[in-house]
């Protein structure tokens, strides 16, 4: 390679890296797999020492990814907060041995662990206490996220036994699969793009600005290093884990101490097969020197430690026959081909369907009946199919067919030039969107209605409720008479309803579920409008002056209100008292609680979000945080420890939901059956 031709291909690289590591770092949507990116990186640095007029300071190689954010404080690391040298060569494993070899005296161990695919933290505890939690940053300072890392259920915020004054520890949040998957099935519900990975969702959730939904999201904790340079006195990494472990924080248990590369190896052929099994996505194995005098003796460069180094594992796959395939129907009418696979175990969970996503997809697979197909998730939890082995294909296999018509009601499907989905256009009438899009009005993110598919599912066959305003119908009567409801859970939901009038505009756009405004959509377009009528009568050029609104989602709005339909349907619900307008909001229903600042904690009869609402309305203030300003906290089921032991502190008084209720006026507010007042 000539000089000029080294030097464009290092800018090229140094410029494709440094987006890529945005986008993973920042964005959470990267566009390359880890594997491409490695083998980019370890290019630049084999070029680099090749040609070392063309180093640079700035290059990828000597600096770690940066996650610094907006709308979080940065403050300085206490010590440089580095990235892992990685390979996915067992090779390059013993060469990072033979080279802890030559360079230290005989006695040294090598102490194995997982590689958790999360993002990065640092905890610091003074006095046994929480006090600061920062993310990687670009290594040298990081984004203070204390608030959402103290609403995450494995961080103590005390410690106990013999603790020092002072410490820092790092390790990773990691989003489990149940709680991964949880969350994408919220995304798609809400026509958001799911998150690649429990990673980038992890990453995300621990970014976001509302404590309390980061609360939300299931995310854990697993720690995994205290810093040699930290003074403490541990002669190995083991032996400081082990010390943390006592103390009450959260780390691995999986680690395991050896002594030569035979070990090393034995410990990551055991761990690429029991990875399936884990509840949570790892992505390698870490081998750090165990001895912290040899840390301090290897060092570090300027980007990683020379005392340990990571080995990823490739992509998990698996091979298994297609047993049939289903067309489902989604809220918007679009049909998605499913395949029924033969289970099979993948990265922690029994795999027995995985979606082949369209016409278009299943022709590019060229997937027939019967069909052997790898399966992949890698870092997903998605299962997608990959590929076919045409070796194992049955003689005379035929290709499935796609319906031309409606699997669920017979409507012949439609497909636009533009798009690779075929869609069911009987939207009123299709029994699975109908129900579809009675489980999005009622869902948390939108009207955060107390019922879950299989009410909604009840309601319908049942007569019941077939749009949304029919749900403000159903009297308390003929709730009473379904299977397996009692005069409880019928309040409940009723007072869910209440709540639900107290819904800002923003939401109740988005809870109609016109096709591809999605919730950031529908803010953006009631901030823009400000009334259901002023947005009704929009033009297309007007719809397009909104921010995030392009010709596909302006046309889908004034398709939606040219439907006579929806145009009752809108009637029906204002009639109910659902908030059509940013300006019509009522913002108090009396002044009980004037004056009045409230704490709320633990779980009530209805929502949070609803709770909040009802103190807003009779004229109480909510915060957050448990202060001498507050009034009293209003404790539900199971209740912060740390607030009722502050309000304890500062002899602020804690009431259950019953009395709170008693101190409102009776008119308008629907009771819990359970009404008998209770003081903590």
């Amino acid at each position: 390679m000539e000089k000029q031709e080294a030097l464009a291909r290092i800018t090229e690289l140094r410029d494709v890296l440094r987006e890529n590591s945005r986008r993973y770092y920042v964005d959470n949507a990267p566009t390359m797999s880890d594997f491409e990116f490695d083998g980019l990186m370890h290019e630049l640095e084999r070029l680099e020492a090749e040609w070392p007029e063309f180093e640079s300071a700035d290059s990828p190689t000597r600096r770690v990814g940066s996650d610094l954010q907006k709308g979080f404080v940065q403050r300085p690391h206490r010590y440089p907060m580095l990235s892992l040298a990685n390979t996915y060569s067992i090779a390059e494993v013993e060469e990072f041995a033979a080279r802890a070899e030559k360079t230290l005296d005989s006695g040294f161990s090598y102490c194995c662990e997982l590689k958790f695919d999360g993002t990065a933290i640092c905890l610091t505890y003074r006095e046994g206490k929480l006090y600061r939690a920062l993310t990687r940053g670009d290594g040298i300072k990081g984004d203070d996220v204390t608030a959402n890392a103290g609403r995450i259920s494995n961080i103590p915020h005390q410690l106990h036994g013999n603790y020092p004054p002072d410490f820092e520890i790092r390790g990773e949040v990691l989003m489990p699969y149940d709680a991964f998957a949880k969350l994408n099935k919220e995304r798609e519900d809400n026509e958001e793009p799911p998150f690649a990975n429990p990673r980038n969702a992890a990453s995300g959730s621990l970014k976001l600005l509302d404590p309390e939904e980061v609360a939300r999201r299931g995310l854990m904790c697993t720690l995994y290093h205290i810093p040699a340079q930290s003074g403490l006195d541990f002669e190995s990494h083991d032996e400081a884990l082990t010390a943390a472990s006592s103390w009450g924080l959260p780390v691995s248990s999986d680690r395991k101490i050896v002594g030569d590369i035979a070990g090393i190896r034995e410990y990551i052929d055991y761990w690429d097969e029991e990875r399936k099994y884990l509840p949570f996505a790892t992505d390698g194995i870490v081998i750090k020197i165990n001895e912290m005098a040899y840390q301090r003796i290897l060092g570090y460069t300027a980007k990683v430690p020379r005392w340990a180094v990571a080995y990823k594992f490739k992509a998990e796959q698996a091979l298994t026959p297609i047993l049939s395939i289903d067309y489902q129907v989604g809220r918007t009418g679009a049909i998605t081909p499913v395949a029924n696979l033969s289970p099979v175990q993948l990265s922690g969970t029994v795999v027995r369907r995985a979606t082949l996503v369209n016409a278009v997809q299943m022709e590019m697979l060229d997937i027939h009946e019967g069909d052997w197909v790898y399966v992949e998730k890698g870092g997903e939890i998605i299962p997608k199919i990959t590929g076919v082995e045409p070796s194992r294909r049955t003689a005379g296999a035929r290709r499935p067919e796609f319906p031309a018509v409606c699997p669920d009601c017979g409507t012949p499907l439609v497909r636009a030039e533009d798009e690779a989905k075929w869609f069911c256009p009987n939207t009123d009438g299709c029994p699975m969107q109908i129900k579809g899009a009675l489980l999005h009005f009622v869902s948390r993110r939108a009207m955060d209605i107390l019922a879950g598919e299989a009410t909604v599912e009840q309601f319908y066959n049942l007569g019941l409720a077939k749009t949304p305003a029919d749900l403000y119908d159903i009297p308390f009567s003929s709730l009473l008479s379904l299977e397996g409801w009692k005069e409880k859970s019928a309040r409940r939901f009723l007072a869910s309803l209440e709540a639900s009038r107290n819904i800002p505009f923003e939401r109740v756009l988005f809870a109609l579920g016109i096709r591809f405004v999605g919730e950031t959509t529908a803010r953006e377009i009631a901030r823009h409008f400000g009334d259901i009528d002023t947005l009704a009568s929009a033009t297309r050029e007007q719809l397009l002056e909104v921010p995030d609104v392009g010709d596909v989602i302006a046309d889908s709005i004034l398709s939606f209100f040219k439907a006579p339909g929806h145009v009752i349907e809108i009637s029906r619900l204002r009639a109910h008292g659902l908030q059509f307008s940013l300006a019509g909001r009522q913002q108090t229903i009396s002044g009980a609680l004037e004056g009045k600042t409230i704490v709320i904690s633990g779980t009530f009869s209805i929502s949070r979000d609803g709770m909040k609402a009802l103190i807003e309305e009779h004229g109480g203030k909510n915060s957050g945080s448990v202060s001498g300003k507050t009034s009293f906290l209003l404790a539900g089921d199971n209740p912060g420890p740390e607030k009722l032991r502050k309000c304890s502190d500062l002899g602020i008084p804690v009431i259950d939901e019953a009395a709170f209720r008693a101190m409102l006026p009776a008119e308008g507010i629907v009771k819990p059956v359970d009404s008998e007042p209770t003081l903590f």
